[in-house]
């Protein structure tokens, strides 16, 4: 009886860690790389949502920082017509924001997968 409680406690943390990774249904997907030639286009929007320390310690310039924890309340910023480019640390704390413009109405949601720590200027 002990093995089924583990491996149904396990299943569970895989599925929770699945959802908190996978981007939220209509969002699209970038890598770093790809991110840098949309760098240069006019009118899309590029917002990080990490923390305004992580933030102050290195970012790319393009990008406004609205922190996750702030971004329901900073919605009014944003054009909900524009592409939207998010980005964070990982590329987790942004999935989370993409799930959470796409509910409010954003349809044109880009991810940047693993976020700053695969950011090569």
């Amino acid at each position: 009886m002990d093995i089924w409680l583990v491996i149904l406690i396990g299943a569970i943390i895989v599925f929770i860690g699945y959802r908190a990774m996978v981007p939220a249904k209509g969002v699209k997907t970038i890598s770093a790389d790809e991110l840098k030639p949309e760098l240069k286009k006019f009118g899309k929007q590029f917002v990080d949502v990490r923390t305004p320390a992580e933030f102050k310690a290195g970012h790319i310039k393009e990008f406004k920082n609205i922190p996750l924890n702030e971004l329901p309340n900073r919605l009014d910023e944003l054009n909900a017509d524009k592409d939207i480019y998010l980005m964070c640390q990982s590329g987790m704390r942004s999935s989370r924001a993409a799930g959470l413009l796409k509910k409010n109405g954003f349809k044109q949601i880009i991810n940047v997968s693993g976020g700053m720590n695969n950011y090569r200027p």
